[in-house]
């Protein structure tokens, strides 16, 4: 179809609003034009953006990518600045109720993570929380959106690459005139609006078909941008296998029916970039394009292909734990602000488990390379010295200033609820299964959450349940005893005792075997080495290198008088000495450290970290990892 802008704006626009219109004219300079046009619903309305995409719990500031809101009264020709009120909003004091009015303003977009925005002559990527400014108290007034792409954008694109094609989980139409193309989708209201992220690029693509359980079947598109060479025959395999098998156990999916017709996976290929979001029918990721299956990927496929298949596992999985079942402080939260919760180890934690867990059974992975994941994520838990000093609850609630602010100390203070989440989460279906004589885990209790969801939820509106302490407790209670419940939440997710990881196990059939490799680290700290010395990464808390006062980012230039390398470092932590001397600079300041091996701690000049190896034993793991929905 070929119109103008004006006819397609008037058109598209009459029945709806709020209007957003994004122009891309200028995305070499990574800058997105937008136009916000509305009926004021009162006067000196004010515009907000959020401060955090729901999913990834740190304050992003959005805002700082806005250069000046100006707005108008529409006919008028007068034009005005916006006030700022804060941060992250902005008044327009010359506006009277009922006035229609548009505001423009500019959103600078070079940030490639799945949190933002990214706008390049390759690829036009974004999340609305980073675009579109909400009109305070008109939230849930229908929204239109046009997204305007120049030709020039077209023109840009390699010979020989992929179609230019938009993914989003939003419907959506294409309409064009001989210079400009125009993406249209509309939602509900903002808060629906801001769960599509959509991406505009040369993209290869497939669809498969998932079934539930009775017989509906819903389609999946799977976009892939970037360089690559994947294997699209192999992928398309795995990803529906692992899709299935999520659906065949929850029964049904939150993104089927009359308000969603497919779920849509969005892939950038990068380097070395890596991460995923979930939104309520897609999945945004990024991954190194070297995790994508080769040409010749293996049947059992390579470690490095096994994490982007367990990061479309965990992010297609939110679809059900999140974005339906998800924290009680989240089900009408204000992006304008943090929402604290203690409950991130269930919602981030049991899907770390889940997720690797449904490889294997979904028949992806053999169950040895499910047991090498799950062994890198124990061998991480015990690696971590701040495990005995901060719960994983704790570590839900701090994830606003510590989670995604990790640094040198992160390891020493505190704990992962991704990581001990994951185990907690293991130790929990372990310890169903053994009260229960084998007739309850996990996923009756993830399942058992997903059944009220629906049944709370009416008929052609988004299903949706809050999780709290209270109900947490009553779903687990229908499964095991109450009082063991209680005792495992207070030892394990209040508490810091020590996982029961290895006992649970070897109950279940698996072999642990310590570790015989060198697991130690000289004088307790982690170093890179290069030509100006040794770079000390991490120090661990009452190492011998802790007690003589060495710190992170220091680098050690000589040890015992001698050029510093990892191997004089290891020698001399090794050569039975009471104390040894070195200089390092910190800074620009060169400053010299007596380590001494007799310290008031008693550790070891060469403290060892603790590693297992997970195997299967004869017999007794098989119902543990054979779940009766794939039996």
């Amino acid at each position: 179809m070929t119109t103008s802008n004006n006819a397609l704006t008037t058109q598209y626009d009459q029945d709806l609003a709020v209007h957003y219109h994004l122009d891309f004219e200028r995305f070499t300079q990574h800058l997105v034009e937008v136009t916000l046009s509305f009926t004021a619903d009162k006067s000196a309305p004010v515009l907000w953006l959020p401060a955090w995409i729901p999913g990834s719990y740190l304050m992003r500031e959005f805002a700082r990518n806005i250069t000046a809101v100006q707005y108008h009264v529409v006919g008028k020709d007068e034009r005005y600045r916006a006030q700022k009120l804060s941060k992250n909003e902005w008044q327009l004091p010359k506006i009277t109720a009922g006035e229609k009015v548009e505001v423009r303003y500019e959103v600078y977009c070079y940030d490639l993570s799945v949190r933002t925005a990214y706008v390049d002559q390759t690829r036009l990527y974004g999340n609305f929380t980073s675009l579109a400014l909400a009109i305070e108290g008109q939230e849930a007034l229908p929204v239109a959106v046009t997204l305007s792409v120049p030709q020039a954008f077209y023109d840009a694109q390699a010979k020989g690459a992929e179609p230019v094609k938009i993914a989003c989980g939003l419907k959506h139409r294409y309409l064009h005139t001989d210079h400009v193309h125009y993406y249209q989708l509309s939602a509900e209201s903002y808060p629906e609006l801001i769960d599509y992220p959509f991406e505009i690029a040369p993209q290869s693509e497939f669809d498969f078909i998932v079934q539930d359980n009775k017989h509906n079947t819903t389609v999946h598109h799977f976009y892939i941008s970037g360089k690559h060479s994947a294997n699209m025959g192999r992928l398309q395999q795995d990803v529906t296998q692992i899709c299935q098998s999520y659906v065949s156990w929850l029964g049904d999916a939150p993104f089927s029916g009359e308000d969603y017709e497919s779920y849509t996976f969005m892939t950038y290929a990068s380097g070395n970039d890596y991460g995923g979001l979930e939104h309520i029918n897609s999945t945004s990721l990024v991954s190194p394009r070297s995790d994508l299956p080769s040409a010749q990927e293996p049947q059992e496929p390579s470690e490095s292909y096994q994490r982007f298949l367990g990061l479309c596992s965990h992010e297609y999985f939110h679809a059900w734990w999140v974005k339906t079942v998800r924290p009680d402080v989240m089900m009408a939260v204000d992006l304008r602000r943090e929402a604290y919760t203690p409950l991130l180890w269930v919602f981030e934690g049991f899907t770390s488990y889940i997720d690797d867990f449904m490889l294997q059974a979904s028949g992806v992975i053999n169950q040895q390379s499910y047991l090498k994941l799950l062994q890198n994520q124990i061998n991480r838990y015990n690696q971590t010295p701040g495990r005995a000093l901060q719960s994983v609850a704790e570590s839900s609630f701090d994830a606003w200033i510590k989670l995604y602010r990790a640094d040198e100390n992160t390891g020493n203070a505190g704990i992962s609820y991704y990581n001990k989440g994951a185990l907690v989460a293991l130790c929990l279906d372990l310890t169903l299964m053994q009260q229960s004589g084998g007739k309850h885990r996990l996923f009756d209790v993830v399942k058992a959450f997903y059944e009220q969801a629906k049944a709370q939820g009416a008929a052609g509106n988004r299903i949706r349940i809050g999780m709290n302490d209270d109900n947490l407790e009553a779903v687990i209670s229908q499964f095991m005893d109450n009082a063991i419940w209680q005792e495992f939440k207070a030892r394990y997710v209040d508490g810091v005792e020590a996982l029961p990881i290895y006992e649970l196990l070897e109950a279940n059939g698996i072999k642990i075997t310590q570790d015989s490799r060198d697991n130690s680290l000289a004088w307790g700290i982690s170093v890179t080495e290069s030509a100006e010395g040794l770079q000390v990464t991490k120090v661990l808390r009452d190492s011998v290198a802790a007690e003589a006062g060495l710190s992170a980012k220091d680098v050690i230039v000589a040890i015992d008088g001698i050029k510093a390398t990892k191997k004089q470092l290891q020698t001399v932590a090794e050569s039975g000495l009471d104390s040894v001397s070195c200089h390092a600079f910190r800074r620009d300041e060169l400053l010299s450290f007596e380590v001494s091996y007799q310290t008031q701690s008693g550790v070891s000049a060469n403290p060892s970290l603790e590693k297992v190896s997970l195997s299967l034993g004869d017999s007794g793991f098989e119902h543990w990892l054979t779940p009766g929905f794939i039996r």
